[in-house]
């Protein structure tokens, strides 16, 4: 009886925090998505899911807003993780140079996001900005566009911002996983004549799996939502180009002044985050097992 009550003691202090500071918030926005709650209502009334099925069958800025989601994050994905594994690869040795490399690449993510947005802001400025002004030098001057102004490439300039503020990030992650693999493998890998390929499939992307599939989680769970950045760069604009499902619920609220339409957008904002992350942990994780 005396230990189970000091067990209590430990574990409950954690269950109120969690239940006060996650479950209540949890239900209060699934009960209000299912009201009509806004601005000028003088009451609160059950519409059941009106909200939801508005959303899904009729709003195209909804719509919209899943598919910016979708284009930003899978490219965020693609590209934050394949750089990151390969600066790991290059910098995994604790030699001073390399240490001052993985400082350079990590300093990005320690700015914050609305200093972040100023500079590519000037940067991809379409009169003055660098990215114009090089491509014009090495004599590429048919690339040079409006790139944040562009309908068609303003979601990619921002996923390419978000890439650069935090490869240096999950390049971390890599390295600790590739340094915890034992260079006793490799050195069998190269007595039985295994080239540096075959050590990376058979030896390094094996043992490196766990990290890789913390790396990818994360990094999708971060461009998912993915607020401060696109407000700061964009504003959703041009039109609604870059209204990501964050801004996508935000407008809706603070805007709009549509406070349960909101909710509904934020609970499925959050059903299709646990489908995205199971869906990942069964691909990676099977492919981990299969090894």
């Amino acid at each position: 009886m005396g230990k189970r009550l000091s067990i209590l003691t430990f574990v409950l202090p954690g269950f109120l925090l969690y239940g006060i500071f996650f479950l209540v918030p949890t239900v209060s926005s699934l009960a209000l998505s299912m009201t009509n709650w806004g601005a000028t209502s003088k009451h609160i009334v059950f519409v059941g899911l009106k909200n939801f099925i508005e959303m899904i069958g009729s709003d195209t800025i909804f719509r919209s807003a899943v598919v910016d989601s979708l284009e930003f994050s899978i490219t965020v994905v693609v590209f934050q993780t394949a750089l990151a594994l390969a600066f790991a690869l290059l910098l995994v040795r604790n030699t001073r140079l390399n240490i001052m490399y993985r400082s350079i690449y990590f300093f990005p993510t320690i700015i914050a996001s609305v200093s972040v947005a100023f500079i590519w802001q000037y940067m991809f400025d379409p009169t003055v900005g660098w990215v114009n002004h090089f491509l014009n030098i090495i004599g590429l001057s048919n690339l040079t566009q409006n790139w944040l102004g562009g309908q068609h490439i303003a979601i990619f300039s921002l996923a390419f911002i978000q890439f650069w503020m935090h490869t240096g990030q999950v390049m971390l992650l890599y390295i600790v996983g590739l340094q915890a693999i034992p260079r006793d493998l490799y050195e069998v890998g190269e007595i039985e004549g295994a080239g540096p390929w075959q050590r990376f499939r058979h030896i390094t992307w094996p043992l490196l799996a766990p990290s890789a599939i913390i790396a990818v989680v994360y990094t999708t769970i971060q461009s998912f939502k993915v607020f401060d950045l696109v407000i700061a760069t964009t504003n959703g604009g041009p039109g609604d180009a870059t209204e990501v499902f964050p801004v996508y619920i935000y407008q809706e609220a603070f805007t709009n002044y549509q406070y349960g339409y909101a909710e509904a957008g934020a609970v499925l904002f959050l059903i299709m985050m646990i489908l995205v992350t199971v869906i990942q942990f069964l691909i990676i994780g099977r492919r981990d097992v299969s090894v």
